[in-house]
Parts: structure tokens; C-alpha cells; sequence
């Protein structure tokens, strides 16, 4: 008999958010209230993007949210000195790695822990000496997942970018089926298994599925879809959408 699979944790990425304030800079929309909206609705977590441009997220939002968010916070960011040190002063609860270019629209791709494997280790080393919860956001490759564990980050972050943007349903199976060979390598492992980018409410529910994966990382879809229902039925509905891929594991 199969066991049943835990409950699914859903974290809510607020940076677009902070993309429409950051458009005209105003003080508005107000990241503590879309916070406790959030939160409200069912979020287990609030996932908060510091890139190096500052295109949303601020330092102040990452600062002044730290005691707002009653769930969790986790910073993402990339493998820099200066995000190391801004991590060190906020204490999130967690900190997902993620590669960063300046010219991308989003996060493309994994972290390349394969070619940056022993100083991953050392920066994620000094994250979770101070009571940090790493994450590295890898490709849903077995070999990613290998120096992933070796590193010794606890979680790893699954990208989703490939399987979400394909249109060709074949295509489509091929990627599907390569995330869930990941995260049963990953648990396999003693890896908490996360997942997240692309996400909709449209292609969630094969993912939710996944019964090794612990949480889902989305933001650009319930953003969207709250211009036309608002923020807290917007997080309802991606959390029933999770709740009933879920319910087919």
C-alpha cells in the first residue's frame, strides 16, 4: 500500500509585487499588507527575491518584512558576498541560492553547483551556522542533486521553467517525468525536496502530484490572477489547485 503523501506547503513570491510599486516608486501597493492577505489565505511561507539590481525588492522590504511575515520567511538570492552578508543581518528562516543575470526577465535555469560545488559549500556552511535553512535552486538533474547533497544544503529547490513553458504535450510528459525521477532521487537522499518557477493554475496539479515534493514555490501566476479576484482568493485558488493534484498521488 502506497503511503499518503505529507501535506503540500505552498510559498507565495511577492517581488511582483514589488515590480508595480517599483514602476512608478511609489509607496504602494504595500508589501506588509499583501503580506498579511497572503498569509491569511493559506500560505505557509512568503518568498522574497533580492536581486542585484534592486528591480523590486528592496533592502528595506527585506529588513522591515522580517517581523511582518507571522509564516516564514525566504530570502532568495544569489551566491554573492554582499547577499551573504545581508542574509547574516536579517536571519531569515530560509535562503534559497539562485543563479542571477542582470539582462534576464526571471531566474533562467539551476544554480551550477557542479562547477561551483566546494565554494557552495563554504557560503551555505556559513548560512547555516547561523540558524539559516539553505536551499539551492538546481535543475531537476540527478548529478545536480548528487553535489546538491554533498555540499551539504539540506533542501534543494526543483526548476520547473522547462516543464511549465512547454507546449508540445509529449514534450511536456518527458519533462514531468524527469522532475518526478529528481525528487525521488532527492528524498532518496535525505534532500527535503521543494519545486517552483512557472507554476499556474493550469499545470500545477501534475506537480502537486509528485508525492516526494514538501513545498511549491509560485508568484507570477497568483500575482496575475489576483488583478481580477484579489490576493487572498487568488492564493485560495492556487492553494485548491495544489490541494487536488495532490489528492491524485
Amino acid at each position: 500500500m502506497n503511503s499518503v503523501p505529507c501535506p503540500l506547503r505552498l510559498g507565495v513570491n511577492i517581488d511582483h509585487i514589488a515590480t508595480i510599486r517599483q514602476q512608478r516608486h511609489t509607496v504602494y501597493p504595500d508589501l506588509a499588507q499583501a503580506v498579511s492577505l497572503i498569509e491569511a489565505a493559506g500560505a505557509d511561507i512568503i518568498t522574497l527575491h533580492l536581486r542585484e539590481d534592486r528591480r523590486h525588492i528592496q533592502d528595506a522590504d527585506v529588513h522591515g518584512l522580517r517581523d511582518v511575515i507571522q509564516t516564514a520567511m525566504n530570502l532568495e538570492m544569489a551566491a554573492t558576498g554582499e547577499m551573504h552578508a545581508m542574509a547574516l543581518a536579517v536571519r531569515p528562516q530560509a535562503c534559497c541560492l539562485v543563479p542571477e543575470r542582470r539582462q534576464e526577465l526571471t531566474t533562467e535555469g539551476g544554480l551550477d553547483v557542479l562547477t561551483h560545488e566546494a565554494r557552495l559549500q563554504d557560503y551555505c556552511a556559513g548560512l547555516m551556522e547561523a540558524g539559516i535553512q539553505v536551499s539551492l535552486f538546481v535543475e531537476p538533474e540527478l548529478t545536480h542533486l548528487d553535489a546538491a547533497a554533498r555540499i551539504g544544503a539540506p533542501v534543494v529547490e526543483l526548476h520547473t521553467g522547462a516543464y511549465a513553458s512547454a507546449t508540445d504535450p509529449a514534450r511536456r510528459a518527458v519533462l514531468l517525468e524527469r522532475i518526478r525521477q529528481a525528487a525521488a532521487h532527492g528524498q532518496a537522499m535525505g534532500l527535503t525536496v521543494n519545486a517552483g518557477h512557472g507554476l499556474d493554475y493550469n499545470n500545477v496539479g501534475a506537480i502537486a502530484a509528485i508525492p516526494q515534493l514538501h513545498e511549491l514555490n509560485i508568484g507570477h501566476a497568483i500575482v496575475a490572477q489576483a488583478l481580477f479576484c484579489g490576493i487572498h482568493e487568488a492564493v485560495v485558488q492556487m492553494r485548491t489547485a495544489m490541494d487536488a493534484g495532490r489528492s491524485c498521488a
